[in-house]
């Protein structure tokens, strides 16, 4: 536990294993204003290969304020082939099915606006929405979306009873809007995970 880092009360491992070692590169969370308060409702982990950073050289020397608010850094990280693991922690008790419909909305979004929205795109999306189960999940459940350096992805949720289900996701313009939909710069649905990316990505490239 000593190394572990906590987001809110969530606590990320330093680094985890998908078919390589992963460090935490960054970490933060998804809000929502309701009625005007900001409810936190997931802590984000992002682990990635150290590797990213060679595709990274053209930003070395710029602090993580510069980067944060560089879309095209954003979407070389994104974009780079190397293996990338998504964490998302339940912190407020949420129904799976809402996560999906956002996450639904903003792939087909964004996939429209650069005219990649296909059949083969609208059918892996609908697969992908009715993954996400209706029933309420509650604190420290997670969903992981495990992106591969082939451009594919799985996203596997565990309850809190740590039962397990997953899906892949195989249509890869759907898989890499996913991960834009997380990892995209000013679009993201975590500003503060992107910060602390861009901030720690700054400190690797100046290594």
């Amino acid at each position: 536990m000593g190394n572990d880092v906590m987001v809110d009360d969530i606590a990320f491992a330093p680094e985890l294993t998908l078919t390589k070692l992963l460090p935490l590169l960054g970490y933060g969370c998804t809000e929502l204003e309701i009625h005007f308060l900001q409810i936190k409702f997931t802590a984000i982990g992002v682990y990635m290969e150290k590797e990213v950073v060679q595709h990274l050289q053209k930003w070395k020397g710029k602090s993580g304020k510069e980067l944060a608010e560089e879309d095209d850094f954003f979407d070389a990280l994104t974009a780079a082939p190397v293996e990338t693991v998504i964490k998302a922690v339940v912190i407020k008790e949420i129904k799976a099915s809402q996560l999906g419909t956002q996450l639904e909305g903003a792939v087909r979004d964004r996939l429209a606006a650069i005219d990649k929205y296909e059949e083969e795109e609208e059918a892996a999306l609908e697969k992908v929405a009715e993954f996400f189960p209706t029933r309420y999940l509650k604190k420290n459940s997670f969903f992981t979306f495990s992106f591969f350096a082939s451009g594919t992805a799985e996203i596997t949720i565990t309850t809190d009873e740590k039962e397990e289900t997953k899906t892949a996701v195989e249509n890869k313009n759907v898989a890499e809007m996913i991960k834009k939909w997380y990892l995209g710069g000013s679009r993201s649905v975590s500003p503060s995970t992107i910060e602390c990316l861009a901030n720690n990505l700054s400190a690797e490239l100046s290594k």
